[in-house]
């Protein structure tokens, strides 16, 4: 059954198994400091008022329509910013998706703190909804239909199910693609050649297409050989390395949230055959596709 809590220890943070959400309105002087960082992700969306969030050497604000995001085992402390009158926020502590990654990396701040910003206002609100569903799926036993809405009083929910977990990693994956998809992200790589980002795009918007050196160039307008010197020298990494990765990705998601088949899940991803399927995969995650599915289900019973 869901745990509620009023509130979680100061410096606690939930293991990486747990998806814990909860909303703050917090005033001055209020903050949080863990010097072993976190087993688990930390998302982090202001409402109102202004935080300041810092993971290792990286440090941002927080403003309305923030969403910051902190990678686990890092150094961290966030507070009211200084001189505000406070800081109303959401925050969820869970194990993060691995296809969250791409959408994420291009707003990467350094030490593993991701600042997705600025979002804008047309997206605030179906924002907020979404985390709204995640405090009332938290307490979704599986058997009925989820709460319409949380408890009023309620600030701090604990997912231990798995139907509540993949409920509520739903709508952050939702809120992540919104919010990453709208903001404007930092130039963090301006050396990066605008025909490189083209094909890291295609790549990223269908990893399972049948994608060659050729088939990119040709989308940028560039020879192949041309094409993969200058994608290899300005990412470090191939074409066909950075497609294969974000195969991986795809196929990872697909066997968190869905029953497909592991031949199904390798055919939606791109790969030919299921046993290089199966033997990349291993390579990649450690685990078979099997195991990896089964332990991800496991997690938070």
């Amino acid at each position: 059954m869901p745990v509620n809590a009023d509130r979680l220890p100061e410096a606690a943070a939930p293991p990486p198994g747990l998806v814990v959400i909860g909303h703050y309105d917090e005033l001055p002087g209020y903050g949080i400091s863990r010097p072993g960082g976190a087993e688990s992700w930390l998302f982090l969306w202001t409402t109102g008022g202004r935080g300041r969030v810092r993971q290792g050497r990286a440090e941002v604000a927080a403003g309305t329509g923030d969403l910051v995001v902190l990678a686990p085992g890092a150094p961290h402390q966030y507070a009211v910013e200084p001189a505000a009158a406070g800081w109303r926020f959401w925050w969820v502590h869970c194990q993060a998706r691995p296809g969250w990654t791409p959408w994420l990396r291009p707003y990467d701040a350094g030490d593993g703190l991701y600042a997705v910003t600025p979002t804008p206002a047309a997206v605030h609100g179906r924002v907020e909804a979404a985390f709204g569903r995640m405090l009332a799926d938290a307490r979704w036993t599986g058997t009925e239909a989820p709460p319409a809405t949380a408890p009023g009083h309620d600030r701090v929910a604990v997912a231990h199910g798995t139907a509540a977990r993949e409920l509520a990693l739903s709508s952050l994956e939702e809120i992540v693609l919104l919010t990453a998809a709208t903001a404007r992200p930092p130039a963090t790589r301006p050396g990066i050649d605008e025909r490189v980002r083209r094909a890291e795009a295609l790549i990223a918007a269908d990893p399972a297409a049948p994608h060659t050196v050729r088939s990119l160039a040709a989308r940028v307008s560039l020879s192949p050989s041309r094409f993969a010197h200058l994608f290899a020298e300005q990412l470090g990494r191939s074409p066909m390395r950075a497609l294969r990765e974000a195969r991986l990705r795809h196929a990872a998601r697909l066997l968190e949230g869905s029953d497909l088949s592991v031949e199904r899940v390798a055919a939606a991803s791109g790969f030919a055959s299921p046993f290089h399927f199966n033997r990349v995969f291993r390579d990649r995650y450690g685990v078979p596709p099997g195991v990896y599915r089964a332990r991800g289900s496991m997690v938070g019973e």
